[in-house]
């Protein structure tokens, strides 16, 4: 579910995108699944209709959703591939900016790997506990 928040320097449309584009990364949408209309989002999430059909537009664009006439907005069939060269992307930027604050912090290989693992060992048991 996409949730906005307006304390976020990122611009309204740009956090639509983004989360979508993550969903999509991390198989919470599927090809085929049908998006939270624009006027729900809009009206859930107290936006202008605008904004979030602005947002809706640029992932059509890109390739992300397509629209089909009177009925709605669904994750392309074709986003398989192109998501996971996206995710290997998001992960490469992400861990590439964890290992420079590393390096500029002094802490070795063995430290960052330790620190690594236990913050994935407690978002895991994280994970599990809101299944429940």
């Amino acid at each position: 579910m996409i949730h906005i928040d307006p304390r976020d320097g990122t611009p309204i449309y740009r956090q639509i995108i983004d989360q979508v584009k993550l969903m999509v990364m991390t198989g919470a949408l599927a090809p085929g699944d049908q998006v939270e209309p624009v006027a729900a989002l809009a009206a859930r999430e107290g936006v202008n209709p605008m904004t979030v059909s602005k947002a809706y537009s640029a992932l059509v664009e890109a390739g992300v959703l397509d629209r089909r006439r009177g009925i709605g907005l669904f994750v392309s069939a074709a986003v398989g591939r192109r998501t996971r060269d996206d995710r290997e992307s998001l992960l490469d930027r992400e861990l590439r900016s964890a290992a420079a604050l590393l390096v500029q912090l002094g802490i070795d290989d063995a430290e960052a790997v330790r620190r690594l693992r236990t913050h994935m060992r407690a978002l895991r048991a994280e994970e599990g506990s809101d299944h429940d």
